[in-house]
């Protein structure tokens, strides 16, 4: 039927008549306006008009602020208000003005952790199984939060919250990490208005991988200016607030605070480690038996309270990776090595707690601090992910490369500062976690998932410094915040039904008794092949560690422990109970069902991070980059590892001081760079930052005219680590320039960050021949192609030199 138009809208304000136009199609109209023909006269004077949705939205009267800090890898028993060595002024300061808490429990994992603080589901019905680097086809492994389960962000900005994220976000599919790829799972695609941080399992601290709301961005200093990002997200933190209150002083605030601390790589000025000089030298078992006299002081833990062993697991069972060392079988060296790393790690934690301190000092400052409902927590327990030995360069671990203890002592002294990616040794994991067994990664056990957490909320808690007992979980953070705010997670979210919240509210324990019986009835808990229920009281654990591909789950043993007498877990009741272990086993297969927790999957690292996923775009031969692109980060980057593989750049010298960087890609941990310097092309292959770069220089100089430039490497075979071996040879035009062995990682470079770049090197420079960002001058890049295809470097080059030719 052809549309009619109606007549035009008039309307008259205060006896001025304009038109309220376009006209719409008759068929276009709605609500009171649909049958309409005539002219509407208003007088706003005396107008009581309903916007309807257009209203904002208000926070309920009252409304707190709220800030959630959550560090990194970090046990029970590393920080001061626990009785630990390592000195927390600002949560010193919140424990005195608020509540300490000590059965408060997470994954075991950092992103499936943080996903049960974004959404208030188990980690599995969130579809984070594992890390999401770890991510397979599973609905429990997805790596990416389902529509179904709608973030606290969300719904806080939907009841008139302003939504902040600062630092790590480790919650992204990683070949979504890149500037074409999907911003859904970003943090502005999950509720929160701004954003600041790094995108990802870890980054380099004093030269991070920056993130500003949908952008990468460049720090804003580099550490000879004095830059750290904790300093930098602290700074950026106030600033937001600060901001914010300028134009809507009257609405509240939520900000989900996540510094780098204490995830390696482990950096932090040299001051504050200098402050924890001979602190641990010690050694980690003399720590736990110290520190468990501390905890039991303090009332964080009861009189009787067990140690448990370092090495609990059967050795048929357990890791080698995860195996502690005894303090009593190292050589004085490795001692004063590992002594180091431990102060290293204390001064990256107490100064990144300083920094949260400017943001407490500014709240305080401005009157919001009194009814701002601060946590302060970590995500895990300790990380054990220096192996027995420690690092000083976390990127070995992740390539299956043995430390050297000679190449280690060398850069002791600056263990901490840029020239490291340090991670302390398991020994040290198991002593922060202590009394309990094992550490990050071990679901089963409280090594793994009891962590700090203090609450403080002057206007509404009235108790201060009091302890509380309650068994809770990280699954119990958002319906506490929804309790203390009065708004509820609704049922249907975007057109979608919604999972139901997997915990509880956490509010009655603020006015409770410190031991006052917990409101929590049942915690599973699932990780990397590794098994735990907590029901009433009573622990089950499925004796199994993760990454070691033995599968068999149906031959697990079980143990048992009544958690609210042995709090450490060292007691094991399986035979004197065996029913009550049974009905257990029988509640974490429902759990398993109910949460997407199956199928169980124990496969090490390399075969995890292996796996195929789906990607926007495939693999291929052929990759070209162009100048002045962002970093690109390694997920969705050309894969040279374990192949062979050829750079060619086509550039164009027009200046006789020509330099600066062609292609980088890594940092000073494990990279590889095509640049030139002093005239002459260089190639650096720089393998996990081992000393002496693998180096290759032209033996002849390069005049202003056309080129093209690179270089090949054939692989011939597999050294013992896994690591290429082949011959490279560096190419100016289609002239060999020089020549010679080289080897290549097996794995990343990184984790994170550190992308390709052309024109430049982003972030951490890739050799000590060139300072960051090391930009090409003198000159024009035309492109860079990386392949790994088959084809002969000399006809690569001559396609290259027809194109150069064209430009």
């Amino acid at each position: 039927m052809k549309t009619k138009l109606v007549d035009l809208l008039a309307v008259t304000i205060v006896g001025v008549a304009f038109i309220a136009g376009p006209a719409f199609a008759e068929d276009q109209a709605v609500g009171p306006y649909k049958d309409f023909k005539g002219t509407i006269k208003l007088d706003v004077r005396d107008s009581k008009a309903d916007w309807g949705p257009f209203t904002p939205k208000k926070a309920p009267e009252g409304a707190p602020n709220i800030l959630f800090v959550l560090y990194d890898d970090t046990g029970l028993a590393a920080w001061s208000p626990y009785g630990g060595r390592i000195n927390m002024p600002t949560l010193d300061r919140l424990a005195k003005s608020g509540l300490t808490y000590t059965q408060w429990h997470t994954v075991a994992l950092c992103s499936p952790t943080r996903s049960t603080l974004l959404t208030g589901r188990n980690h599995t019905l969130n579809g984070m199984a594992a890390i999401t680097e770890g991510a397979n086809g599973f609905p429990g492994w997805s790596g990416r939060l389902p529509p179904q389960a709608a973030t606290l962000a969300q719904v806080l900005q939907d009841n008139g919250y302003s939504t902040f994220w600062l630092g790590k976000n480790h919650n992204v599919p990683e070949q979504d990490v890149a500037e074409g790829g999907d911003r859904k799972n970003w943090p502005l695609g999950q509720g929160f208005e701004r954003y600041y941080g790094f995108i990802g399992g870890e980054t380099n601290q004093w030269y991070p991988d920056l993130v500003e709301d949908n952008h990468f961005i460049e720090p804003p200093s580099t550490p000879e200016q004095g830059y750290h990002l904790s300093k930098d997200l602290a700074d950026q933190a106030i600033k937001m607030i600060r901001n914010q209150k300028a134009t809507s002083p009257s609405k509240p605030w939520f900000m989900f605070y996540n510094p780098g601390a204490n995830h390696a790589p482990h950096h932090a000025p040299k001051q504050y480690i200098a402050k924890y000089k001979g602190k641990f030298d010690d050694g980690y078992e003399a720590y736990r038996a110290w520190v468990l006299a501390r905890m039991i002081e303090k009332g964080v833990l009861p009189e009787g309270t067990k140690l448990t062993p370092i090495n609990p697991l059967p050795e048929e069972m357990s890791n080698p990776a995860d195996h502690v060392r005894p303090w009593n079988t190292l050589s004085p060296d490795e001692k004063k090595l590992f002594s180091h790393m431990a102060e290293v790690w204390a001064g990256f934690s107490e100064y990144t707690d300083v920094q949260i301190g400017r943001i407490v000092d500014y709240l305080e400052k401005t009157g919001q601090l009194e009814n701002t409902l601060v946590f302060y927590a970590a995500d895990n327990g300790t990380s054990g992910e220096g192996t027995p030995n420690g690092s000083v360069n976390e990127n070995k671990f992740f390539n299956g490369y043995p430390d050297d203890l000679a190449e280690n002592m060398k850069l002791l002294a600056k263990l901490g500062g840029p020239d490291t990616y340090g991670h302390f040794p398991t020994g040290w994991a198991v002593a922060f976690s202590t009394p309990f067994q094992m550490f990050k990664r071990y679901s089963q056990y409280s090594g793994g998932t009891s962590d700090p957490l203090v609450i403080s909320w002057p206007k509404g808690i009235k108790a201060r410094g009091e302890i509380r007992d309650q068994y809770h979980h990280s699954v119990d953070i958002v319906p506490t915040i929804l309790d203390i705010v009065g708004i509820e997670m609704p049922k249907v979210y975007r057109g979608v039904e919604q999972f139901p919240l997997s915990g509880i509210s956490m509010k009655y324990t603020f006015d409770a008794a410190p031991s006052a019986p917990t409101q929590k009835k049942r915690q599973f808990y699932s990780m990397l092949g590794t098994r735990g229920i907590w029901e009433d009281g009573w622990l089950a654990a499925a004796v199994h560690a993760p990454f070691t591909g033995k599968g068999h789950f149906d031959e697990d043993q079980w143990q048992l422990y009544h958690v609210d007498v042995d709090r450490s877990e060292s007691t094991d009741l399986a035979k004197e109970y065996p029913d009550k272990l049974e009905a257990l086993k029988k509640a974490w297969d429902e759990e398993a069902r109910i949460n997407l927790a199956l199928p169980l999957d124990d496969r090490s690292a390399p075969e995890l991070l292996a796996v195929e996923r789906p990607s926007a775009e495939p693999a291929r031969d052929r990759y070209v980059y162009y100048p002045g692109t962002a970093p690109v980060p390694e997920g969705v980057a050309v894969n040279v590892r374990n192949r062979s593989y050829k750079i060619l750049a086509n550039v164009e010298i027009t200046a006789a001081n020509a330099g600066g960087v062609i292609f980088a890609h890594g940092s000073r941990f494990g990279g590889h760079a095509l640049f030139i310097k002093a005239h002459k092309l260089y190639y650096v292959y720089n393998f996990l930052g081992i000393k002496p770069e693998q180096k290759f220089v032209s033996t002849v100089a390069l005049k202003p005219g056309k080129y093209t430039l690179g270089m090949e490497f054939t692989r011939t075979g597999a050294g013992p680590h896994k690591e290429s071996l082949g011959t490279m040879k560096l190419y100016i035009n289609d002239k060999v320039v020089a020549q010679g062995p080289m080897k290549t990682q097996p794995a990343k470079f990184t984790l994170s960050g550190d992308g390709l770049c052309v024109g430049y090197d982003s972030g951490d420079a890739v050799s000590g021949e060139y300072k960051t960002p090391g930009t090409f001058h003198g000159g024009t890049i035309q492109a860079v192609g990386v392949t790994v295809e088959k084809a002969s470097y000399e006809s690569l080059e001559g396609e290259a030199q027809r194109a150069l030719m064209r430009d």
